[in-house]
């Protein structure tokens, strides 16, 4: 599967941005997660939700401000980020793993064998 992520751009501190991630096969058999990194830092956890029932997990960071969603239908999976801080700022990327997987919902990166392009992200004061 291809992923493309895009919705990325420059907002100032406390503002809103919504990510985009489609995805080029059958969206349903992959469970689907984000990720995020930034110079210095290693390759961040943002969140991830499982292809049936929807079920979403999120890094400690942004959860209560971040909300992952997906449209099975539309081959989309959606990152909807509030509150946004100046420690958000980095290079999104939406990761696949396939459905038959065991354990749905993981953080690590090298789970996901599939992974777009990223998006950027800039948040200013």
């Amino acid at each position: 599967v291809q992923l493309q992520a895009c919705g990325g751009g420059s907002v100032q501190a406390g503002g809103s941005l919504r990510l985009s991630c489609a995805a080029s096969a059958t969206f349903a058999q992959y469970h689907m997660g984000w990720f995020r990194t930034a110079p210095g830092k290693e390759r961040e956890f943002v969140g991830a939700i499982t292809w049936r029932d929807g079920k979403t997990a999120y890094g400690d960071s942004v959860r209560g401000r971040f909300t992952i969603s997906r449209d099975n239908a539309k081959n989309t999976m959606y990152l909807r980020m509030n509150s946004l801080k100046l420690e958000d700022m980095g290079l999104y990327f939406c990761a696949a793993r396939a459905a038959s997987r065991p354990t749905p919902i993981t953080q690590i990166p090298s789970d996901y064998g599939y992974w777009g392009r990223g998006t950027q992200v800039t948040v200013s004061r």
